[in-house]
């Protein structure tokens, strides 16, 4: 017979109150409040996983789940809430720090394309009409860089956030029109750059005259002059500007584009491609600033 206890862990489960439980171990990342109060104002039952715990000299001791346990704390207001917990017996304080740096080690997350992909087959109602509007333009949303496919999650559910429906629709409608789904012109700064554009100008700048003037340009022409100004989406927003302006007639003023800001500061802007272009579009912290340079 098949001995399966080597494959098993040697555990015991229980609920054990927060307050309880230890969580000031060195081999820990650092408590997040600004973590801890995201997870609260999301806070969701069917995603409260078993914390990690260490039972040793008298002690539970947290190797994984402190985030979980505060935000419970948090969104229950008390400690004297329970927690279910996964129970080790018998480890050294190096066999916890082993544990968590292998757990963490080997931890894939998911990317944007994978969490999109999963809120639409729960039937959420704003990355169905995404979906619904990308598709509607030939375009399809994917996670592999190819003609007509927005790998760039990120900044389609960021557009569409902030600036709602018309202005993502508007910037699908004069990216494929210009170049009908080139790869290039479906980049997560492009994408950005042209809603910059929408947002600044709105109806001053014509559909009809940006697919002429821009289209006498290739994407990777935009995307070369873009980078040589600066980096992220403003850089590129000024390289399609630039050739929108090439005629004196319906010039566009090149102040609006900045709002309030003519010395915009490129910070917000700088992770745009190392997010999506470059890296498959996996986020990071900096999405954060990345929320706040469309603006």
């Amino acid at each position: 017979m098949i001995d399966f206890s080597k494959y098993v862990p040697d555990v015991q489960f229980a609920q054990i109150p927060i307050k309880n439980l230890a969580s000031d171990q060195e081999y820990q990342r650092n408590l997040s409040m600004i973590h801890v109060r995201k997870m609260a104002n999301n806070f969701d039952i069917y995603q409260i996983n078993p914390i990690k715990v260490s039972f040793r000299d008298g002690v539970y001791r947290i190797i994984n789940g402190q985030h979980t346990v505060e935000t419970i704390a948090a969104v229950s207001g008390s400690r004297e809430t329970p927690v279910w917990c996964m129970i080790y017996l018998g480890l050294t304080y190096e066999d916890e720090a082993r544990i968590f740096a292998k757990q963490q080690e080997y931890m894939k997350g998911l990317s944007p394309f994978e969490i999109f992909s999963a809120k639409i087959q729960a039937g959420y109602d704003d990355q169905l009409m995404i979906r619904d509007l990308v598709e509607s333009y030939g375009l399809t949303l994917s996670s592999k860089k190819a003609a007509c496919n927005v790998c760039a999650i990120t900044s389609v559910e960021q557009i569409y956030a902030k600036y709602k429906f018309h202005v993502l629709d508007r910037t699908l409608r004069l990216l494929v029109g210009t170049w009908e789904g080139d790869p290039l012109s479906l980049s997560a700064n492009m994408l950005r750059g042209v809603a910059r554009l929408i947002v600044a100008y709105g109806d001053l700048m014509k559909d009809d005259v940006f697919c002429d003037r821009i289209g006498k340009v290739s994407a990777r022409e935009i995307t070369r002059n873009a980078k040589e100004k600066r980096e992220g989406s403003l850089g590129f927003a000024e390289a399609i500007l630039n050739v929108y302006n090439k005629r004196t007639n319906g010039r566009l003023h090149r102040t609006m584009l900045y709002g309030e800001n003519p010395h915009y500061s490129i910070v917000h802007e700088i992770a745009d491609i190392q997010n999506e272009d470059m890296n498959n579009d996996v986020p990071d912290e900096s999405d954060k600033l990345i929320a706040a340079a469309l603006c």
